[in-house]
């Protein structure tokens, strides 16, 4: 989607005033009320977005840092499920001194609504450790898996996080990289914000808040903008206080104004996206499928695929699940393709997150790499 993005950059005039500080504070005149009105066509809110409940920073990771340090105090956490994104644990942690703590979750059942079991005793547990759990992350849709979670299973987060005086963070980046996948007869589930939920019965709307930005679905991720949705006038306050050291740059603010303002060429550039990233997971999986490599199947949102290596891992005897994951990294990056290993954090020893969204040409030469590393391996 690069080209389509150029092509835009290309048209946008970007006056003086931009490169004024001004201009940027707090997203600049304009750029709130743009998001506000792109997740009022797409989100579908119970209540309509305004531009008072939008904060602007440079990108979510920032806001992440700005929630574990508005939200947490040092040395508490935030609960979420597993697999989850490793970095999660960097942008919580780092400068805020906020632990991430994972339930004990797996793949094929994070996104039933029982999923509520496991976090209970997660905080039950942390509770008798003395660790103070502030909130619970949810990343819809899910990264690494690629699926979105149902609305009956956002419903029993929103009534826990009631029952616990949780905040919920939901990380929406993804929300609108969701396509339709041709290689299922099966309905998949659609994205649902945790925005499109009445909660005045369930759950003080103060603890609800979306983090969304355009690095995912707008391909920009050098433009480093991000924004949090929320009703909480303390937190924003809170945020907003702290922005300073995490704002967008003015030519940023500039840029990114004019692709939400631009409503046509957002709806087009979105069903684009959607289009190609179906066709690069029908390419991705044929390569898998060919391989004889397992994957979590019946993606369909994001950029990427949960596959499973375990069987290529060295024997049990030659170290921990973690130990033997790196040793299966480093012969793929001797054949030259890359996969982290224990980034994700899964139940499940030998599973990676495998993302496909580059070039067709640079797939298939990883996949190619991949089959070979994989076809040879000796230990």
């Amino acid at each position: 989607m690069r080209k389509e993005l150029e092509e835009l950059a290309n048209k946008v005039h970007i006056l003086g005033d931009a490169f004024r500080y001004a201009y940027c504070t707090a997203g600049g005149p304009r750029l709130p009320t743009a998001f506000a009105t792109h997740m009022n066509e797409y989100f579908s809110p119970h209540k309509p977005i305004t531009s008072d409940d939008v904060k602007i920073s440079a990108a979510a990771t920032s806001l992440h840092h700005v929630l574990a340090y508005s939200l947490c105090a040092p040395g508490e956490a935030i609960l979420t499920t597993r697999p989850y994104y490793g970095r999660f644990e960097l942008d919580f942690g780092n400068e805020a001194g906020v632990k991430l703590v994972a339930a004990d979750t797996d793949h094929e059942t994070c996104f039933d609504a029982s999923v509520v079991d496991a976090l209970e005793k997660k905080v039950v547990e942390s509770q008798k450790r003395g660790l103070k759990i502030r909130a619970l992350l949810i990343v819809n849709p899910h990264n690494p898996l690629g699926r979105c979670y149902p609305r009956s299973t956002l419903l029993a987060f929103l009534f826990f996080c009631a029952k616990y005086s949780l905040h919920l963070i939901s990380d929406e980046i993804y929300a609108l990289s969701v396509f339709s996948n041709p290689t299922t007869n099966t309905t998949p589930v659609p994205f649902t914000s945790i925005l499109s939920i009445p909660t005045s019965d369930i759950i003080d709307s103060n603890l609800v808040h979306v983090t969304y930005g355009l690095s995912k679905d707008f391909a920009a991720a050098g433009l480093k903008i991000g924004a949090l949705i929320t009703r909480n006038k303390a937190l924003r306050k809170a945020v907003h206080a702290v922005l300073r050291f995490h704002g967008a740059s003015g030519p940023s603010v500039a840029l990114a104004t004019a692709m939400l303002e631009d409503r046509d060429w957002c709806r087009g550039f979105i069903e684009l996206s959607r289009e190609r990233i179906a066709c690069a997971y029908a390419f991705v999986t044929a390569r898998l499928d060919s391989m004889g490599v397992g994957y979590f199947e019946g993606g369909n949102a994001g950029f990427f695929v949960w596959a499973d290596l375990s069987m290529y891992l060295p024997p049990e005897e030659r170290g921990s699940g973690f130990e033997r994951e790196c040793m299966l990294a480093e012969k793929l990056v001797d054949g030259g393709v890359f996969l982290h290993p224990g980034e994700e954090h899964g139940m499940r020893t030998g599973w990676f997150r495998v993302v496909y969204t580059m070039e067709e040409r640079v797939v298939e030469e990883g996949m190619r790499r991949l089959g070979k590393v994989l076809g040879c391996i000796q230990w």
